[in-house]
């Protein structure tokens, strides 16, 4: 492992993420949202193609609603949001660092040929700014 600080995504993303599929119910999504400690997550379809991206804030609202009404808890496709901000691997860490600011997600998809190939966190990126100072 080299000491130069990470310039780009692919760098710093997790490649083993945690993801769902549309058929998922918010419940098991919710368990595993505490389980990787998450914020979000990206929602694939069977080939991994990326379709959507949910929030624990997305969900909390009907699991309190299905558990007051002792409903099924709904599907993770009837709570997503289809519009997902991504990033490729290649992106460099400042100019997404630079978008962060002004976007709210804590958690970006990272996609290559529309494919789920990762996941990139704020976090993720303050680390790596801190040591591409430090370098």
């Amino acid at each position: 492992m080299s000491n130069k600080a990470p310039t780009t995504v692919r760098e710093i993303m997790s490649r083993d993420c945690y993801r769902v599929t549309g058929t998922t119910s918010a419940s098991t999504l919710a368990e595993g949202l505490a389980l990787h400690r998450l914020p979000g997550v990206p929602v694939v379809d069977e080939r991994d193609y990326l379709i959507g991206f949910i929030s624990e804030q997305d969900v909390m609202g009907k699991v309190l609603e299905s558990s007051y009404l002792n409903d099924e808890p709904p599907l993770v496709r009837e709570l997503m949001r289809n519009e997902v901000l991504s990033v490729t691997p290649n992106k460099s860490i400042t100019d997404l660092a630079q978008e962060m600011l002004g976007a709210k997600p804590k958690v970006y998809p990272v996609i290559e040929q529309n494919r789920l190939v990762g996941i990139v966190t704020r976090r993720d990126v303050l680390s790596a700014l801190l040591r591409m100072r430090h370098s």
